[in-house]
């Protein structure tokens, strides 16, 4: 199986803003004082415009699908938490913990995409879980190593263990379940999201092994990460906080490797983690600042990527 793919599923924001249901265990979001509504919406689709003309720029196939005024979706601009696509052909579709974001599951997108000619065979749909409080939140909850078939996953309150192990048996995934923690005012919390603190290249993983505070299971992740030829980069914390950890690798024209983030991120990274970086695949950065302040969520989590065969 494919690790990287050059087809992105991205959602252009209608109604951007700081989403008042997220931000309960959300510690990464922020209210921008002074700035109307629409003036943060605006700002928000003109980083989400310059983002996919960068990408585009360098071959990457990124499908662009506009969000529409009602239902409201502050946060549609995330759509992996929803949604992920697979190299068998199967969808699966994602329970989420706020209320208003599970509007962002839009069957019309699946109808969009076999229109340009790819392939969906079966729907896998935990969404029923939201009835009884469980949550798994798509790419968000789940790192998925597709090529050596394992899943790492960071428990949280969006993140449920019972439904983690359920989707590795559906999809035949090995689970990698550990907890990872930031400081919030002196205290540890869980980190709500897996793909904060950490993410998974071709031949890297890029990751704040700080964040996990159960040595035993730092352990066995690094060693997962080792035992499958990764070369392991360390992030700090303070650089979890400008979304360092929230990196994707697509691939661009000729198979090309990209390492996508944002400006934030880039920025926070010391010249030795990019030189480690440059190593494996081709930095590209676009300045995300009012996405991250008031989305609490950065480039990894605008793409969905998309793994489906071509019918």
């Amino acid at each position: 199986m494919k690790q990287t793919t050059n087809s992105i599923l991205m959602i252009r924001p209608v109604a951007f803003r700081m989403n008042e249901q997220t931000a309960v265990n959300n510690y990464y979001q922020k209210v921008l004082d002074g700035l109307m509504p629409a003036t943060v919406n605006a700002k928000a689709q003109q980083e989400f415009d310059d983002f996919v003309l960068k990408l585009r720029a360098v071959g990457v196939d990124v499908i662009v699908v506009d969000d529409t005024v009602n239902p409201d979706t502050p946060d549609s601009i995330f759509p992996n938490n929803w949604i992920s696509f697979h190299e068998n052909a199967d969808v699966a579709l994602y329970p989420m913990f706020a209320e208003n974001r599970r509007e962002e599951r839009r069957e019309e997108i699946l109808d969009m995409l076999e229109d340009k000619g790819f392939k969906i065979q079966n729907i896998v749909d935990y969404t029923e879980a939201e009835d009884d409080g469980f949550f798994l939140e798509g790419t968000g909850s789940l790192l998925l190593d597709r090529a050596n078939e394992k899943a790492y996953c960071a428990l949280s309150p969006r993140t449920d263990e019972e439904l983690f192990i359920e989707f590795c048996e559906d999809f035949d995934y090995a689970p990698i379940l550990f907890e990872a923690f930031q400081t919030v005012n002196g205290e540890r919390k869980l980190i709500y999201h897996t793909n904060v603190m950490m993410c998974l290249g071709e031949t890297f993983a890029v990751i704040c092994a700080d964040c996990i505070d159960d040595k035993k299971e730092r352990k066995m992740v690094l060693d997962n990460l080792k035992k499958d030829s990764k070369e392991i980069i360390l992030i700090t914390e303070a650089q979890v906080n400008t979304f360092a950890g929230n990196m994707l690798e697509v691939r661009g024209t000729d198979d090309k490797r990209y390492l996508v983030m944002s400006t934030a991120a880039h920025q926070s990274l010391t010249p030795k983690q990019i030189g480690q970086l440059e190593k494996h695949a081709t930095i590209l950065s676009s300045s995300l600042d009012t996405i991250e302040a008031c989305g609490g969520g950065s480039a990894r989590c605008m793409m969905a990527e998309i793994f489906l065969p071509k019918a």
